[in-house]
């Protein structure tokens, strides 16, 4: 049995989710959390790079600001595609007028800018406002 290593979103801990098991909605072992909560996972600078690196799932990170119109568009879209993407690849949000060193590190020029990462590496990035559907095609472009 292949199992898959995966952060809590709530706590940080280590979690080891067997993959058949994926679609069952996994719960962490420590504060019982869901694993692949119902929205975008909210990451700060101390939360940022164990993220990104330590789940072996893809993660999506939208790089955005609550004062940009399209970020706000876009934020459902975002999350439906979350939703329907849940087990496959993980969905997480970079407020970047409070993370502005993460913003600069990845050269976040625009937003709202998505960037997928596997391994703490990045895989590919996308500029715009886009539906979920455009977003689902996008992802599974790149392999996911």
């Amino acid at each position: 049995m292949t199992s898959v290593i995966l952060l809590c979103p709530a706590c940080g801990a280590v979690n080891r989710v067997p993959k058949e098991r994926l679609g069952e909605n996994p719960k962490c072992g420590k504060c019982h959390a869901q694993i692949f909560p119902d929205h975008p996972v909210n990451l700060s600078s101390s939360s940022f790079s164990e993220y990104i690196q330590k789940n072996e799932l893809p993660v999506l990170v939208d790089f955005w600001a609550p004062w940009c119109g399209p970020c706000r568009t876009m934020a459902p879209q975002f999350e439906q595609a979350g939703r329907a993407m849940r087990g496959r690849v993980l969905f997480a949000k970079v407020n970047t007028e409070d993370e502005q060193q993460i913003g600069s590190r990845f050269q976040i020029r625009s937003i709202p800018t998505m960037v997928l990462f596997k391994a703490g590496k990045e895989l590919a990035r996308m500029s715009g406002a886009v539906g979920a559907a455009e977003l689902q095609r996008w992802l599974a472009g790149q392999g996911v």
